[in-house]
């Protein structure tokens, strides 16, 4: 098939590079392994991102069968994701004209945005579209209240396209659920979860001596609870220590907003010594640094997916993760981890000193987690319940009576 995703802020080649800024994580990885693992099966893929630089050729082939088009729309550098909704026009035309010249079996709209330049240049050739959110505006309202700096019309226009793309592709039981509570009925959506590379995340030995480490793999931002698992620390034996990694390149740590806060915190905290921040941290060297961990923490206060879990369990190491969203799928409670509940350090550092209390328990959990990953989550399974859902599709556009040329905002 020739398959088109759109994936306007989060470019598969940022992927490879150090993530953890504000805009860069989860979705520009699950795009790029997606790609690769299509690809792989013997697909044809373009992924369609806005161009952020102007000396970037407009296509960069990524791998065989993969290709990256940087589609001109608005200024050619790098914007907060809450401004692209502006220059979503530009950008639907912009794949309009490509579509037209040569036109894709399938296109697949990674985030709402997406959806948005998606769905009005696919309906007019009749080619069907798949919607995967990666995060709901509806759900980041009712976490984030008046700090959401969503567009005001994000909610309006994601339910607008869960009801009129041909399937949403939720990643997990609980975004399902969201989407009905929006009035989309259940049956119009498939859960595919994301997946990870086994190949790359491997397992391998635990640590034998030196202090119990705690690594936290995460974007800086106050969702993603990162200040839980620093006050968690204060509750756990001296000889245990916190390892951050995300934000911005190791050079600008200092400068920055949300490490200044959690310092501040690690030090009222009396934990400061025993809490270091590594940066933004490439993807060739997180293996080993889950591999160095002794137990991976992720009590975001939302998440809706969540890759980190999933690369922690293929890397043989437990982890403790809050029962929100994807995490409540990936991880199970008890066998490969810890469930608890979001912003309570005390849980926290009850589950941490389990697994530091009883280390062959926890690698018990680390195998547990490793098998999880193999059979549940690798890519080329992944890739391949995508295939599914897009031959589907596919398969029922000649049965379509009409179609729909408007945008959905």
């Amino acid at each position: 098939m020739r398959i088109a995703m759109v994936s306007e802020h989060a470019s598969p080649l940022a992927a490879s590079s150090g993530l953890g800024g504000v805009d860069a994580g989860g979705q520009n990885v699950a795009v790029r392994a997606l790609a690769l693992a299509l690809a792989d099966a013997g697909h044809e893929i373009v992924v369609h991102t806005r161009r952020t630089d102007p000396r970037t050729a407009r296509r960069v082939a990524l791998a065989p069968g993969v290709t990256v088009d940087h589609v001109d729309a608005g200024p050619a550098r790098e914007l907060p994701k809450d401004d692209l909704v502006e220059h979503m026009a530009a950008f639907s035309d912009e794949l309009a004209a490509s579509w037209r010249a040569e036109r894709p079996d399938v296109v697949h709209a990674h985030f709402w945005m997406s959806g948005m330049a998606a769905l009005p240049a696919a309906r007019p050739l009749g080619v069907p579209v798949v919607q995967t959110f990666h995060a709901l505006g509806s759900v980041k309202r009712r976490h984030q209240g008046a700090d959401d700096t969503s567009p005001a019309e994000r909610v309006a226009v994601e339910s607008d396209l869960a009801a009129s793309v041909d399937r949403v592709l939720a990643t997990c039981r609980d975004e399902v659920d969201e989407l009905v509570a929006l009035g989309i009925p259940a049956e119009r959506t498939t859960v595919v979860p994301c997946g990870v590379d086994v190949g790359h995340f491997t397992s391998g030995s635990a640590r034998r001596d030196g202090p119990f480490r705690v690594l936290t793999v995460s974007r800086l931002v106050p969702r993603k609870g990162v200040d839980t698992v620093i006050a968690a620390m204060a509750r756990l034996p001296r000889d245990a220590e916190l390892v951050i990694a995300g934000g911005p390149r190791p050079e600008g740590l200092d400068d920055d907003p949300e490490v200044a806060r959690l310092r501040t915190l690690a030090r009222s905290a009396g934990v400061a010594d025993r809490v270091s921040f590594l940066g933004a941290v490439g993807h060739d060297a997180l293996p080993a640094l889950y591999r160095d961990a002794d137990a991976v923490a992720c009590v975001p206060a939302y998440e809706p997916f969540g890759l980190v879990p999933l690369e922690a369990m293929a890397c043989g190491r437990p982890v403790v993760a809050a029962a929100v969203g994807g995490l409540a799928d990936t991880v199970v409670d008890g066998v490969t981890g810890h469930h608890v509940p979001t912003g309570d350090p005390g849980a926290v550092a009850a589950a941490l000193e389990r697994l530091r209390a009883d280390p062959r328990r926890a690698r018990r959990m680390g195998r547990a987690g490793r098998r999880r990953a193999e059979t549940e989550y690798g890519w080329d399974r992944v890739a391949a319940s995508h295939e599914q859902v897009y031959g589907a599709v596919a398969a029922a556009v000649p049965a379509l009576t009409s179609l729909t040329t408007g945008s959905p905002a």
